[in-house]
């Protein structure tokens, strides 16, 4: 996993409220676990029709969509069920960051394992971004937990402290206790050899 740096990039609204993962990536595509190709199967039955065409007119197929690092979406994005390969599918699009007013828990989980940044803001600043985004850029710092949109305004939104500290530093959670190697082996060599079971608390 690459070490999460700030960005800055131009927005994709989509303000669904409720999707979920199923939407996200039908299940018909979780055959697979590689995440090769889930970026062109991504919102795949709004993206594409009947014959499997895209459909010009929705705006993951508009000019410019690849270069778009930021997904701002509706509310309570990516229910439904724990599957993986929805944020794996954002990701293979090239999505670095969602933008909602909340997320589902296990869908949040998933993305920050996988490093993909959920960005939580109030329905004020929601509101503002989608007056504003389609016009601009947004700057994500990870390291000072900010947004900054519509120019120059700044939001702060939360992340668990482990959270940030893996996506920080490129790792997951076997990554991170890896790093933490030398700790382990020196705690382990001054337990004693051998632990009674039995002996008084």
């Amino acid at each position: 996993m690459e070490k999460f740096t700030a960005f800055e990039s131009k927005v994709i609204i989509f303000p669904v409220d409720n999707i979920d993962t199923d939407q996200i990536i039908p299940a018909r595509f979780l055959k697979t676990i590689s995440k090769a190709g889930l970026g062109d199967q991504l919102f795949f039955d709004y993206r594409y029709d009947a014959e499997g065409k895209p459909k010009p007119d929705f705006i993951l197929n508009q000019p410019g969509a690849k270069e778009c690092q930021v997904l701002l979406a509706g509310d309570n994005f990516g229910c439904g069920s724990s599957r993986e390969h929805a944020p794996w599918a954002l990701m293979q699009f090239g999505f670095r960051a969602i933008i909602s007013t909340s997320f589902a828990d296990i869908f949040k989980n998933n993305s920050l394992k996988n490093g993909l940044l959920p960005v939580e803001v109030s329905r004020e600043v929601h509101a503002k971004l989608l007056e504003t985004a389609a016009s601009g850029t947004v700057k994500v710092d990870l390291a000072t937990q900010t947004l900054t949109y519509a120019g120059d305004q700044t939001t702060h939104f939360p992340v668990d402290a482990f959270s940030k500290t893996c996506l920080l530093e490129g790792v997951d959670e076997l990554g991170y206790i890896l790093k933490k190697t030398d700790l382990i082996a020196a705690y382990e060599a001054k337990r004693e050899s051998k632990l009674s079971t039995l002996s008084a608390a």
